[in-house]
């Protein structure tokens, strides 16, 4: 092979390629994985199917009726499990997968029972839906920020927010972000925000705790509130590694307060140099394109479509002689064929025809004046008929009728 051409994978090469990788990848051979039950499917085969996910990716996986029937409980959507197992890839599909060899429920206590049953509900409803968040500005002006009076989370925003956008305005909402009463208080405190004239963003903000700490962001009002809200909101709770009910219906999600500050802002000695560099680019883009243009003006004027139009008609003009010929020929043959079974059809009438009955020796009565006579019953005796031969005809007179092909022969050799 030469040193230029290049190897090309087909599908099938190419997933057998990566299912080797995985395979040999020690790591992916034997590793726990923590996740929640969906779509999950028993087979009449006895194999479970299911997918594990998280908030953020998911894993096709299959337990097989082996392993399956060694489980002390029966898997379902929305279980929380630690599946034990490896990773490979299923060829025809094109998909990696866990093959689970061992699986147990994780264990979660009545608050994360409660946040996992609501976000559940919030989700079905379409809460969730990613087509209905909404885009932040690139560049704003006005931002509502909604946290505690006494944490550091303000200062360390507005902090960030002067270093990279100093042009934006933080409007400043105080509200309770822990207690009893924290819930109706981000609610009223949200409502109160949306009445700030040109606010173009909400921050919902604060600093890392536990999961009892964090639960008024995790209120079922507040969720339908932000989810209501006429300027996008941006949830900014915990820590990177918290999650909230907020945080999955806010428009963004940021992992923290400071990072929500540097989400927000564009950087301004970036910006100023992107437009530094956007300009430039421009500049010699446009240059460029000019002499593109202006060379291959050029190259089309001696070029011979352009000099001699003539010959791009050359091959059609040839095709179309080759199908007129082809058209011609199909129509002759057509023709042959329409013939020919015309004479063979005027051969069967021919045949069948009752000329051709007639000379085999058979004749046709008719009665004067009707017309044909299919039964003995419509010639009584003395009633004239006309009989009808190949090469003439006779007008009789009924004598006598009798029933049955030989009745009229038994009868005259009586008398």
């Amino acid at each position: 092979m030469a040193s230029h051409e290049r190897y090309v994978f087909s599908v099938k090469d190419l997933t057998r390629y990566l299912k080797g990788l995985l395979e040999r990848d020690r790591a992916l051979q034997d590793l726990w994985v923590r996740g929640e039950i969906s779509n999950c499917v028993y087979h009449s085969s006895g194999h479970l199917y299911f997918t594990l996910k998280d908030a953020f990716s998911q894993l096709r996986s299959i337990c097989f009726r082996e392993e399956a029937a060694c489980l002390g409980f029966r898997p379902e959507d929305g279980m929380r499990v630690l599946c034990r197992g490896s990773i490979t890839v299923y060829e025809r599909g094109g998909q990696y997968q866990l093959y689970v060899q061992e699986m147990a429920a994780d264990g979660v206590g009545s608050l994360y029972l409660a946040f996992e049953k609501l976000k559940a509900r919030l989700e079905a409803e379409g809460l969730f839906r990613p087509e209905r968040k909404r885009p932040l500005p690139h560049y704003p002006r006005r931002i509502g920020l909604l946290t505690s009076a006494d944490g550091a989370v303000f200062h360390d925003f507005t902090t960030i927010l002067r270093r990279r956008w100093p042009v934006a305005e933080v409007l400043f909402v105080p509200v309770p972000v822990s207690g009893a009463t924290a819930a109706a208080g981000l609610v009223h405190g949200l409502e109160l925000a949306w009445r700030l004239p040109g606010l173009q963003v909400l921050v919902l903000a604060r600093g890392g705790g536990s999961l009892e700490e964090l639960w008024p962001f995790n209120d079922e009002r507040l969720a339908r509130t932000i989810a209501a809200s006429p300027v996008p909101v941006v949830s900014a709770v915990g820590h990177e590694t918290d999650f909230t009910i907020a945080d999955f219906v806010a428009d963004l999600r940021a992992p923290t307060p400071s990072a929500a500050a540097e989400m927000l802002a564009p950087d301004r000695r970036a910006v100023t140099a992107r437009l530094a560099e956007l300009r430039q680019r421009a500049g010699q883009a446009l240059l460029q394109v000019a002499s593109l243009r202006r060379h291959r003006l050029q190259l089309a004027c001696v070029r011979r479509p352009l000099a001699y139009p003539e010959t791009l008609f050359a091959p059609w003009r040839q095709r179309l002689d080759e199908d007129r010929a082809r058209l011609a020929k199909a129509a002759d043959e057509l023709v042959r064929e329409r013939r020919s079974a015309l004479r063979e059809a005027g051969a069967k009438l021919s045949v069948l025809g009752p000329d051709s009955v007639l000379r085999r020796g058979y004749t046709i009565t008719r009665t004067v004046p009707d017309g044909p006579a299919s039964s003995y019953q419509a010639l009584p005796p003395g009633e004239q008929a006309q009989v009808i031969f190949a090469d003439g005809a006779l007008l009789c007179r009924v004598e006598q009728a009798a029933p049955g092909a030989g009745q009229w022969r038994n009868t005259r050799d009586q008398k």
